[in-house]
């Protein structure tokens, strides 16, 4: 029963993206970064691809929108973090772990990679599974300057994932719906991609600065 619900849920998402296009993009993938959607944005991102693929979406906007959706998802996480402090925010999600769409535990992780990764955190979170734009949260929290630093990072973090899985479904085309089975995987390459290329610009900065 489980399984047909989310066959049904999938489905009108499919036909939703059909019919209202970047809204319909914006609209879900701001959802689902809220937890209030229990489906994976890479069902909607790969078949967005699939679409500019078929002519029907720009590249461009379609990651304008989709990028869009998740930063308006995460400042609204952001605020909720600001205005609403640590003890009773924790007291909320347990009120709402029985609706089965969000997880003190998901917070927990989030909190963690904050205070590993400071600000690069923001873009980090957004690359980690049952992180995501819940990352936002602790960044609230702990009142992370939102336009210099904030708002940046997360359209950068965002932007990324949302790039990564839209041209995967524009090159896989019609076999776009391969890419849910395969988005742990796909998750964890990109986050290992990106800590590695970091790690390698600091490396040269350093040994650029160590010849001068």
């Amino acid at each position: 029963m489980i399984n047909d619900l989310f066959t049904n849920l999938a489905q009108w998402v499919v036909e939703l993206v059909y019919s209202f296009g970047y809204t319909g993009v914006f609209v879900l993938i701001a959802l689902i970064n809220l937890h209030l959607l229990p489906l994976p944005t890479q069902l909607i991102l790969s078949l967005a691809g699939f679409l500019v693929g078929q002519g029907r979406f720009s590249l461009v906007l379609v990651l304008m929108a989709s990028t869009a959706g998740g930063l308006a998802a995460s400042l609204a996480l952001y605020f909720l973090g600001l205005w609403i402090g640590e003890e009773n925010l924790h007291r909320l999600i347990g009120r709402l772990e029985c609706f089965k769409l969000v997880y003190r535990s998901d917070l927990h992780k989030a909190s963690k990679v904050f205070e590993r990764h400071g600000g690069k955190a923001i873009v980090i979170g957004h690359l980690v599974p049952a992180v995501g734009a819940l990352i936002s949260i602790p960044a609230g929290l702990k009142r992370m300057p939102l336009l210099r630093q904030f708002v940046v990072y997360t359209v950068v973090g965002s932007g990324l994932w949302n790039a990564t899985f839209i041209t995967l479904g524009w090159v896989l085309g019609t076999e776009w719906v391969i890419i849910e089975q395969y988005a742990p995987l796909i998750e964890y390459t990109v986050l290992t991609t990106l800590i590695g290329g970091a790690l390698w610009f600091v490396w040269h900065r350093r040994k650029a600065h160590k010849y001068k």
